[in-house]
């Protein structure tokens, strides 16, 4: 594994189940709630909540900053539905407020896929995961509009990218860590960090 220390950004949302995924693979997993916490990670971990508040969070824990300059370094980082959001260049149907890190080349609109009465589950094919398909959980999820020419698109729902990839930024708009399957947490630590 190349990132020993993983960050799970635990400001809101579902932050304590990829933690518990990360450690049960193995890596050292730190929960950032401060800059001094994101000083001490290799990769960070941005999990499904609800963007709008999680952005908010950002700003007012101070981490907003050092997150967008560790990400213009090159940590390796995992967003999976709001954090998709976050990770995102172009964002639909957000707040005015709302920021995102432009770290990976999506266009991405919020809650596309409805309401949380909404929710479903999906069977992926992810490209270069063994062991037949992944559930996809989807609750709320952001739909991608756009993909940049240096994101590789993993999986689709629908005709839609739904797993998504460009250098050491990876984005999920499902929830894997809902999934009780680790193969896409196991694929970003061995394969993107």
């Amino acid at each position: 594994m190349a990132a020993r220390r993983v960050g799970v950004l635990a400001l809101q949302g579902s932050y304590r189940r990829h933690a518990e995924t990360c450690a049960r693979l193995g890596a050292s997993v730190i929960e950032v709630r401060t800059p001094a916490d994101l000083a001490e990670v290799d990769a960070l971990v941005l999990p499904g909540g609800e963007s709008t508040t999680m952005s908010r969070l950002l700003d007012t824990s101070g981490l907003r900053e050092p997150v967008a300059a560790r990400l213009a370094e090159g940590m390796a980082a995992f967003g999976t539905c709001a954090g998709m959001i976050l990770l995102a260049e172009d964002v639909a149907d957000g707040r005015a407020d709302q920021r995102s890190f432009g770290a990976i080349d999506l266009g991405v609109r919020r809650n596309a896929y409805g309401r949380q009465l909404d929710s479903f589950v999906a069977e992926l094919d992810v490209t270069g995961l063994d062991g037949g398909p992944f559930h996809g959980v989807f609750i709320r999820a952001p739909m991608v509009e756009r993909v940049g020419p240096g994101v590789t698109v993993l999986a689709s729902h629908d005709d839609r990218p739904v797993l998504l990839r460009s250098g050491t930024v990876a984005v999920a708009a499902f929830h894997p860590e809902l999934a009780h399957d680790d193969r896409v947490h196991d694929w970003f630590l061995q394969e993107v960090c």
